[in-house]
Parts: C-alpha cells; sequence; structure tokens
C-alpha cells in the first residue's frame, strides 16, 4: 500500500471521526473515488486504534475524574471555570456513559454482516449524508443550550445512547447524530461535542479489540503492512487528537451550519456520481 494513500486515508479517519461528516462514509467513498484497492483488516484496525489514542489521551484526565467522581473522592479539581468543572455537579456521569454505550454494542453487534456489505452503497451514504445534515440543522434551530455535563440526566444520555445505535449505517456519522441529539435534549454544543467524545471511546475500544482478534486470530499483519499500519496509527491519532481540540473551541463560540451544508452538498455530490458518472458495482 502506498505511504500517500496510507497519509490520507489517516488523516481522513482523524478528521472525520470526530467532526460530524461521517468518517465511515469518507473511508469507502475515498478508495471508490480513486480506484484504490481495499487496504484490508489490519489498515482499518491502525486507523481505529489511533483515533483510540487521539481521544483517550485528549480526555484521559477527565475519565479520571469521572471514575473518582463515580467512587465518590475528588482528584484534579479544576479551578472555577475550568475545564471539567462541570463534572463535579454530576457525580453519576460515568455510569450514564456505560449505560449510553449499550445501544451502539447492540446495532454493533446485529448488524455487522449487513454493514461490510449491503450498507456500503453510495446511494444510501449519500442519503444519510443530506438526512442527518438535515437532522443537525433542525437540532440547532430546536436546541436551548442550557445545560452542560453537570446537569444532564441519565434520560439525555440514553437519548444521546440510542442515537449513537444508527451510526452503524455509513453516511450517518457518529459524532454527528449523537450531537444533534444532545442538542435536541438542550445540551450546548461544546458539552454536545465533549459528551459526544466520551462516549465513543467505549466504543472504539470495542471495535477496535474485535478487529484486532479477526485480524490476530487469522495471518496476523502482512509484512508489507507492518509499515502502513505503524504510520496509520501515528497520523490518525495526531490528526485525531488536533481535530477534537479544535472542534470542542470551535463549538464554544460557532454553531454546526457549516457541517449541515458540507453534509447537504457532498451528500447530493455523492448521488450526481453514482448515478451519472461512476458504477456502483465498482465499489470496494
Amino acid at each position: 500500500m502506498p505511504l500517500y494513500q496510507v497519509a490520507v486515508l489517516a488523516v481522513t479517519q482523524g478528521v472525520t471521526e470526530f467532526l460530524p461528516i461521517s468518517s465511515t462514509a469518507h473511508l469507502i467513498l475515498i478508495p471508490w473515488l480513486f480506484g484504490w484497492r481495499d487496504p484490508g483488516l489490519a489498515f482499518d484496525v491502525a486507523l481505529h486504534v489511533g483515533t483510540l489514542l487521539a481521544v483517550g489521551i485528549y480526555f484521559a484526565r477527565t475519565w479520571v475524574r469521572l471514575a473518582a467522581l463515580a467512587a465518590g473522592r475528588r482528584v484534579w479539581q479544576p479551578p472555577p471555570g475550568g475545564a471539567d468543572q462541570d463534572l463535579y455537579q454530576n457525580a453519576r456521569l460515568l455510569w450514564f456513559l456505560a449505560l449510553a454505550t449499550a445501544p451502539a454494542a447492540a446495532a454493533g453487534l446485529a448488524l455487522e454482516r449487513q454493514v461490510e456489505t449491503t450498507l456500503r452503497s453510495p446511494l444510501l451514504i449519500a442519503v444519510m449524508m443530506i438526512v442527518v445534515g438535515l437532522v443537525l440543522w433542525w437540532a440547532e434551530k430546536r436546541g436551548s443550550f442550557r445545560k452542560d455535563l453537570g446537569q444532564m440526566s441519565l434520560a439525555d444520555s440514553m437519548t444521546i445512547g440510542a442515537a449513537q445505535g444508527l451510526a452503524i449505517v455509513p453516511g450517518t456519522s457518529r459524532s454527528g447524530i449523537t450531537m444533534a441529539a444532545a442538542l435536541f435534549r438542550g445540551v450546548s454544543r461544546s458539552a454536545a461535542a465533549r459528551f459526544s467524545f466520551l462516549l465513543s471511546t467505549p466504543v472504539i475500544a470495542g471495535a477496535c479489540l474485535k478487529s484486532a482478534w479477526n485480524v490476530l486470530g487469522g495471518e496476523g499483519i502482512p509484512a508489507e503492512m507492518q509499515l502502513p499500519f505503524a504510520a496509520g496509527i501515528l497520523i490518525s491519532a495526531l490528526s485525531g487528537y488536533l481535530v477534537i481540540a479544535f472542534f470542542v473551541r470551535y463549538l464554544e463560540t460557532r454553531t454546526f451550519r457549516v457541517f449541515v451544508w458540507y453534509r447537504v452538498i457532498c451528500g447530493i455530490m455523492i448521488l450526481a456520481l453514482d448515478l451519472f458518472f461512476r458504477d456502483p458495482a465498482a465499489l470496494p
């Protein structure tokens, strides 16, 4: 696998995993558009390990704080107005996150085969890009943006978790659909992003473990894929970390409007390519 393809796909994974524009859709569409060969399961594992490292490192202190609060302790408490200060108003948030992970895990187990075959069509991706973009636009219109993580309830968390279960369909975007659900529940944009990223961590970890088990249970990582594997982890981790840091700050003062437009325009372009210029049977 050429290193330029490794770099393009790894940056794509790092950027699109955390922005509300669907990483799965972009990783299917880019090889389809350029006629690249499917890089295989080992490279998919590398990309997911990279994004897991990104979100794990960025939120490492937050996870420690959540675990300590769940155990009735307070550690690394920030000053008033500092990052994660709202966590200390919600000692049950860790348990809420754990329960909210269940719908995505169930959907992944139930639809794994379909995701790898019938759900990879450009037509479905295009439709989901547009539909979820419009849902995000509607959520922006309806949201009150009054809640932070300290005010989130179990009902809020389970609603967002149920939305995450839909993200298994390519084109949906885990971050996009969960942030939209959070906005409908009155959560602020920045808090919606933080909760979405925290909620994604165990799901990405589970996907990594399952894929790694499949790779190691087979022939392992082929010798020619070892360098792309390592490069994929490094590049996706670095780009993912930078995107998380940017996006959380971006949403403190900005809206999702640009991402709504991106999704709709991208969906229309995919529809045009699929219907008029490309052979859908060429999809890897």
